[in-house]
């Protein structure tokens, strides 16, 4: 009896505010009583209603929660914090991943950005409850991730020169009203309207190409641009994977594109492969890193810079 009138009370309650509340198995204690959060928001400042309400979301599982704007970041003082929560794009998690590693605690991930490459690489939850739920989770599993570094810039899925910078820039203004898709319709008015441009590749010392080509990606992860992945790049493996699209005819790179959607784009002729620890990168200025646009200066030297463990299903 009692237990029926506890359901139908926990029912009414996430019907009037959306939430499933987690507990431990003695149906008493929040399961994340105690847990010290470090949330770090990007889309505004830490006091703002969209911040409130997620900290409140995972206040509710009992987790204890100093929100801070992504803006600064450098300035966090993480405290007691036991785990940096972040919700933000791709391009945020970057940073962020490189305060965990040097504080030496695992990092959460709310979805928050337009594509998600990295949360969708792991197959962390684009529904927000369900991802919030997650990451306070304090028996929740972990996926130890290299933490690349292009420039001074901290990263983990890929940076790339070419025509994948026109390709972002061509989708920033179509994100809000197509979403993900922005990229798509980018990437097609990039392949119409870019040149290809010399670069030259040198990997652990050792020029592995130099000529044109239509881009150059340097992958962590290897997730690319919504949904895209470049194979057969290992989040964990300790190396860095290039690939360099050489500049065959502008009428091979739909099926550039598709490899990258679909797989199998390393084994078609014109994708060169190579892996190792450091790539410096000759020719190319600007790069498309975690979806963020970057000027570096050329060469562009991208390293490994240690490892994080990442709250996953």
């Amino acid at each position: 009896m009692l237990r029926s009138v506890w359901d139908q009370l926990c029912s009414v309650w996430r019907d009037l505010l959306g939430r499933t509340p987690l507990r431990s198995h003695d149906e008493e204690t929040p399961i994340a009583a105690g847990l010290h959060i470090a949330l770090v928001f990007n889309g505004g400042s830490g006091g703002s209603p969209a911040a409130r309400e997620l900290t409140e979301a995972l206040e509710a599982y009992g987790a204890k929660v100093a929100t801070h704007p992504f803006d600064e970041l450098e300035q966090i003082d993480l405290g007691r914090a036991q785990r940096i929560v972040v919700a933000a794009g791709d391009g945020g998690v970057g940073p962020c991943a490189e305060l965990a590693e040097r504080a030496g605690i695992p990092l959460a991930l709310i979805p928050s950005g337009t594509a998600n490459d990295f949360a969708g690489f792991l197959e962390v939850p684009d529904d927000r409850e369900a991802a919030v739920r997650l990451a306070v989770d304090p028996e929740a599993h972990t996926r130890t991730v290299d933490l690349c570094r292009a420039g001074d810039r901290p990263f983990l899925n890929a940076a790339a020169c070419g025509m994948s910078v026109a390709a972002s820039e061509n989708a920033t203004p179509l994100k809000e009203t197509l979403g993900a898709t922005a990229y798509a319709v980018g990437a097609i008015q990039a392949s119409v309207s870019e040149e290809a441009c010399t670069y030259r590749v040198v990997v652990d010392g050792e020029t592995v190409f130099d000529g044109p080509a239509w881009q150059v990606i340097v992958s962590g992860t290897g997730a690319f641009g919504a949904g895209s992945r470049i194979e057969p790049a290992s989040e964990d493996d300790g190396q860095l994977d290039v690939t360099v699209l050489d500049d065959g005819p502008r009428s091979a790179l739909p099926l550039r594109a598709w490899g990258l959607k679909r797989g199998g784009l390393t084994e078609q002729d014109g994708v060169l492969s190579f892996r190792g620890r450091t790539v410096d990168v000759h020719g190319a200025e600007r790069w498309n890193v975690d979806g963020e646009q970057v000027d570096e200066e050329s060469p562009c030297a991208f390293t490994l810079d240690g490892r994080i463990d990442v709250v996953a299903p």
